[in-house]
Formats: structure tokens, C-alpha cells, sequence
């Protein structure tokens, strides 16, 4: 497996993702604005003044981070990853995930995870990691909701753009996971 092979858009229905571009700037920023509360227990900020400098240092991240703007019925409502974790072509971790208040709740993230979950296994990893907030309750039911395991929580993992210590739970969900829950 390469990072060209993951690395790549990817569609179903009215969901696509496409590699983050500076052609998604605006419509990002826009999705970003919707929730300005939610930031409080994100590492990043990318509300109001906080929103280019994020944009731009996201942009610079790869290899390491690989994102991509997520588009429902061709508007862009969020943003997702792929991140370095673990052995190269072995594990992966799917983070930085932000998706706009509308399409919370309506199964959408669900349809997003299963995509990219998918794609990952199809492409030969045998593990995809998530990394949530300790405070962030809805992340962890929509990751265990999917499948995930959780491992543990790393203590004091890091600080946090408001100067949080954050606990950060790790889960993750294996290749045998997945085709089980599959057939």
C-alpha cells in the first residue's frame, strides 16, 4: 500500500471527499463558523481569526496528515484526515474530523467513517486508530457506534489551543473487526 493509493477522493451518493485544496478555503471557513462553541474541545481552533492560520498550516501537513474536505451534495460541510499512526501500511489513523451542525445526527458521519473505513482495508491496513477528546462524549459514541474499541485514554496527551491539559481516549478498529461487522 502507498500513500497514493489512500490518499485519493472518494464518493458515495451525495458524500465525497476530495484532497483539502486552497479551492476549499471559503467553503470550509463558512462550515467552520456554524459551531463556534465546538472549538473548545478541539486541539485547533479554526474559528473567526483563527480559521487561515489552521487552514494554511493544514495544507502544509502532509505526508504526515492528509485531509480532505468533505462535501455533501457538492458543498463543503466539514473536514477529515488521514494521520501517520504506527507502522507505514500498517495502521493509520482517521482525526481532525469537523463536520457542520446540519449533517450531525442524520447518520452522515456514519456514512463518512464506513467510506473511509473501507478504503482503508481495501487498501491493505489492518488498523485504523481514532484519538477523542475525553470531554468530546459525542465523538466517542459515534466511534464506538462504528465499531471502535477502546484501548485506553492517554493521560495529559496534550495541551490544547486554549491551554487545556487534554485526556485524549484512543480506539481503534481492526481489519477482522470490520469484515466481521460487515457480513
Amino acid at each position: 500500500m502507498s500513500d497514493t493509493d489512500l490518499y485519493v477522493p472518494l464518493a458515495e451518493g451525495d458524500l465525497a471527499l476530495e484532497p483539502l485544496a486552497e479551492r476549499h478555503r471559503v467553503g470550509l471557513r463558512a462550515a467552520c463558523a456554524q459551531d463556534a462553541e465546538i472549538w473548545e474541545i478541539y486541539p485547533f481552533s479554526y474559528a473567526g481569526d483563527n480559521f487561515n492560520p489552521q487552514f494554511d498550516a493544514l495544507l502544509r501537513s502532509q505526508p504526515v496528515r492528509r485531509p480532505y474536505a468533505i462535501h455533501h451534495a457538492g458543498t463543503v460541510v466539514g473536514m477529515t484526515a488521514w494521520i501517520e499512526h504506527g507502522a507505514p501500511g500498517w495502521s493509520i489513523e482517521i482525526g481532525n474530523t469537523y463536520i457542520a451542525p446540519s449533517m450531525r445526527g442524520t447518520g452522515f458521519n456514519d456514512r463518512l467513517k464506513r467510506l473511509m473505513l473501507d478504503h482503508a482495508f481495501a487498501c491493505g491496513l489492518e488498523r485504523v486508530g481514532f484519538k477523542v477528546d475525553v470531554l468530546n462524549t459525542r465523538s466517542q459514541a459515534a466511534v464506538r457506534k462504528i465499531g471502535g474499541v477502546q484501548e485506553g485514554v492517554l493521560r495529559r496527551e496534550r495541551r490544547t489551543w486554549t491551554g487545556r491539559v487534554r485526556d485524549t481516549v484512543q480506539f481503534s478498529i481492526l481489519r477482522s473487526e470490520w469484515e466481521a461487522r460487515q457480513s
